[in-house]
């Protein structure tokens, strides 16, 4: 059984969140902070192994940990452990705002993790602590750098473009030259919290591409189980720069990661209008054939592409809500 749509997109890719809770207040996802919802009850250690046994099972090689914050759970050393112990998982991820990466991310690697996404989203500690709603840049960079001391294999920056803010290519190109690092450009995406800031600030992801274009960047080739960015390199550059465009053309086509949420369920789409529960099926391993059965006709539901140019924005209320 292989996890496949109506429009022939393979799924070997899972983004699973485990916990919607944040300790940043960036503008663009929660800019008052968390609100905990007392309806919402994490998955547990059994109902995670549950997700990861039956999803590797159907073809699934590598899992992104999201949030929310991920590494705020007690547990998540223990989460870690528990995934990396499949054989079929070939890359082990996650994405972090970077808050507890410096003193733990030695203890992250030993326990299965190779992969790491740091949101930084300016160079410059005044913008990043007024984006973010934290004085922590110097500590992150840190930890970008302790990340590749510790022999973590894939560190990546998300840096969520922002107009007149963060958009000037040549303060990323300093901090690049000399580090194997990928930075990511990511188009502000418009949720139903975040209209009004979407309009202000938003900026075409193509404005960064014919800059790199113009400087002799060259776009590179897709690697195994690599998401939408377009991933361009320089012979004079140790890192390289990706761009992640969802309001370009065809941004839906190569689609091939699925979601479920911290409370389990199963989103075909950040921005789809309706979402699948697994949760009760995730009680028991004697449930893997049902829980199999209803991730596949799932997949009957997904749609050819999300409608964010039509300002349809689905189910999701702001990024952590399913894990951005």
């Amino acid at each position: 059984m292989q996890l496949m749509d109506n429009f022939q997109r393979r799924f070997q890719y899972l983004r699973l969140s485990i916990t919607e809770q944040c300790n940043f207040q960036c503008q663009y996802c929660l800019p008052n902070g968390y609100r905990t919802n007392k309806d919402h009850r994490f998955l547990s250690l059994n109902e995670i192994d549950n997700v990861v046994s039956t999803f590797t099972e159907l073809g699934v090689h590598k899992i992104r940990l999201t949030g929310g914050e991920p590494t705020l759970r007690r547990d998540f050393i223990d989460i870690l452990s528990i995934i990396s112990a499949y054989p079929s998982i070939k890359q082990l991820a996650i994405t972090t705002n970077g808050s507890r990466l410096l003193k733990n991310v030695h203890y992250w690697q030993q326990a299965g993790l190779n992969a790491i996404n740091i949101s930084i989203d300016s160079f410059s500690p005044y913008i990043f602590k007024q984006i973010t709603g934290q004085d922590k840049l110097r500590e992150l960079i840190q930890g970008v750098e302790k990340s590749l001391e510790v022999g973590i294999r894939k560190v990546k920056i998300n840096t969520v473009l922002m107009k007149n803010m963060n958009d000037h290519l040549a303060d990323y190109l300093t901090w690049i030259k000399d580090r194997s690092v990928e930075l990511r450009f990511i188009e502000l995406m418009e949720t139903t919290e975040s209209r009004e800031l979407f309009n202000r600030y938003h900026l075409a992801g193509h404005v960064m591409e014919s800059q790199l274009i113009e400087q002799g960047w060259q776009l590179q080739s897709k690697e195994a189980f690599s998401g939408p960015a377009k991933v361009y390199a320089h012979s004079d550059y140790q890192g390289k720069i990706g761009l992640i465009m969802p309001y370009s053309k065809d941004f839906c086509k190569s689609c091939n990661r699925l979601r479920v949420s911290s409370i389990g369920k199963l989103h075909y789409c950040l921005f789809g209008d309706a979402a699948v529960d697994l949760r009760d099926l995730l009680q028991s391993s004697e449930q893997k054939a049902q829980l199999k059965a209803r991730i596949l006709s799932s997949l009957l539901i997904k749609p050819e592409k999300h409608s964010l140019h039509t300002h349809h924005l689905g189910i999701t209320p702001n990024l952590s809500y399913i894990g951005g």
